[in-house]
């Protein structure tokens, strides 16, 4: 199995926590290896993230790529967020030829069980496999090409079959793809991978990829919000719920920030005091919010319309002001 992660110095404690549950989950597995794309990551955190994989007598390596944005031929704008979302685009070309598939995570998972049949899942004719993500505004499939009633794809967690990936140069479609939209979208990566790749990506049930908030949704206002989620039936949806493989904390209740009430932030809090990061003190935030957030969520449950209503009210400009923090 091989495992990819992206990450720089801002980003290392939450890696740390994934990756020591990805290894305390999976210990059965017999081969797992774990590449991180370092941008800048210190010497420090460097031995600290091979530390944690010594101690599960576990193979990590660092492939440094630097300054990312020389890789690109054109300005590139990721809006705020941070630029190493761009790192999985690369894989193909920074990864070694002997490396024929990887799982990638995001640094903001927890791994609650063993990846086993995920990583030996059968992707048939596809090139990846990802977990569809139905709230996504429609203004923004509608930016990168895609219809209505087509898939969007959450770049979270990606099984991808790298050798068809090297085969059909599928890096040079997402980087032409990205240029083509003036290296400027809402979610650089993932817009791009779903913009340039549709057609191409396989459905993965969603408990390899549960987004945290996803917990007050329910399955029939996620169709409505996006039909072609009825792929994954009702049952799938409650299953992934009650025992998610891959926590995935999105929205803006993330466990290290301070004054967050996130169902799930114990499984972060468990894992992070494992790690050489243990101690470290939560973000500072600002409570009023969190405990507003909370309460969305909890009025999302009870009356769903009532998300769409903040969300095509606000939900763009609260993602906006959000960028970057």
């Amino acid at each position: 199995m091989n495992i990819v992660y992206a990450s720089n110095d801002k980003f290392a404690r939450h890696l740390a926590v994934s990756l020591y549950s990805l290894l305390d989950r999976n210990q059965k597995i017999e081969t797992l290896d774990v590449w991180v794309l370092s941008m800048g990551l210190s010497r420090e955190s460097k031995d600290r993230l091979c530390g944690i994989a010594q101690e599960f007598d576990r193979e990590l390596s660092v492939i440094e790529l630097g300054n990312l944005k020389e890789r690109f031929s054109h300005e590139v704008d990721t809006g705020g967020f941070d630029l190493s979302i761009m790192a999985r685009l690369f894989l193909g070309d920074v990864l070694p030829e002997h490396v024929e598939r990887v799982l990638y995570l995001d640094c903001d998972t927890v791994i609650l069980s063993s990846l086993e049949k995920l990583w030996k899942a059968d992707l048939g004719p596809f090139l990846l496999g990802a977990v569809m993500e139905p709230t996504i505004y429609p203004c923004i499939k509608e930016e990168i090409g895609l219809r209505p009633e087509e898939p969007y794809f959450n770049s979270g967690v990606l099984l991808i079959d790298l050798n068809r990936w090297r085969e059909e140069n599928v890096q040079k479609k997402l980087l032409d793809f990205y240029r083509s939209k003036g290296g400027k979208l809402f979610a650089g990566d993932q817009d791009t991978i779903n913009g340039s790749l549709k057609g191409r990506i396989r459905p993965l049930s969603p408990r390899y990829n549960y987004f945290t908030n996803y917990r007050y949704f329910h399955y029939r206002h996620l169709v409505r919000l996006s039909p072609v989620y009825a792929l994954i039936t009702e049952n799938g949806f409650r299953e992934a719920g009650r025992h998610p493989a891959i926590l995935h904390f999105m929205g803006d209740e993330r466990p290290w920030k301070e004054g967050n009430l996130n169902h799930y932030r114990r499984a972060y809090d468990k894992y992070l005091s494992k790690t050489p990061w243990a101690g470290t003190p939560k973000e500072k935030g600002n409570r009023f919010y969190m405990a507003a957030y909370h309460l969305m969520n909890y009025g999302t449950y009870l009356c769903p319309p009532l998300r769409d209503f903040i969300s095509r009210r606000f939900g763009m400009k609260l993602v906006n002001s959000r960028k970057g923090s």
